[in-house]
């Protein structure tokens, strides 16, 4: 049996759908307390059941990108895992990059189904969840302080706008992902160099291309939701900027 096959096989599904499901779980236990806190406030079913209906409408576009993501995993660390990660805690962006890293950690080339191993999976999955967990720890120890504190700093205005104050959790993301982005920018345009400081582009150039048409598509996705006001775009981005760089990589990949 390969590595493969034993990531794939029933008693990980098993374990892993055991988890998913009582997460499921939850989340009905939590809808049918909250439509029965809402029939208790007086709130009128067919309110109720529109908020449900486009919910669950504007739910679909972005799980359109988790999928993707567990589709991309899943060729190197099987079904389950992925899975499982990215049904319960885990973010598309925060997966796929660490998984990269540790499979590099681990002695990998990267996230390869003929390199894989049992070592190096484990490894990939210790660090997967050891990195992410820290955000469960840190908001159930500080969160409430740090929502109190935020609440102080807002202004009159800033109050009566809906704006949430400093707005140091939206600087400390954007920064986080422009050093992301940049390593990995920075890691595909040193392939491209040769040993006298040039470039050379007989090196790997298809990661800055399809970067590029992600990044092309991200801004229109943008532009459409911020300047046109289309609503969708904005649920829309992330999934639809994914398939856009795939199909640029393929058709890259056919024509070169």
């Amino acid at each position: 049996m390969t590595v493969i096959q034993q990531l794939n096989s029933p008693f990980m599904y098993m374990l892993c759908g055991a988890i998913v499901f009582i997460v499921a779980l939850i989340c009905v236990l939590f809808l049918v307390r909250a439509w029965k806190e809402g029939l208790a406030l007086g709130i009128e079913k067919e309110k109720m059941r529109r908020v449900v209906v486009s919910s669950a409408a504007f739910t679909v576009l972005p799980s359109i990108g988790i999928l993707l993501g567990v589709i991309a995993l899943s060729g190197s660390l099987g079904v389950p895992w992925p899975w499982l990660r990215l049904s319960v805690i885990g973010a598309l962006h925060y997966e796929t990059q660490v998984a990269q890293a540790a499979a590099e950690a681990a002695g990998l080339s990267g996230l390869s189904a003929s390199e894989m191993t049992l070592g190096a999976f484990s490894t990939i999955c210790l660090l997967m969840s050891m990195c992410i967990m820290w955000s469960l720890i840190l908001s159930a120890v500080f969160g409430k302080a740090y929502s109190k504190r935020l609440m102080k700093g807002r202004s009159a205005a800033d109050a009566e706008k809906g704006s949430s104050g400093g707005g140091f959790g939206d600087l400390a993301m954007t920064a986080m992902f422009v050093g992301l982005i940049s390593a990995y920018i920075g890691s595909y345009v040193g392939g491209l160099i040769s040993g006298n400081g040039r470039f050379s582009f007989s090196g790997n150039w298809m990661p800055l291309a399809v970067a590029a048409a992600g990044a092309l598509a991200m801004a229109v996705f943008v532009w459409l939701s911020e300047k046109k006001k289309y609503s969708w775009a904005e649920s829309f981005s992330v999934a639809g900027s994914m398939l856009i760089a795939m199909i640029a990589a393929v058709a890259l990949d056919l024509i070169f």
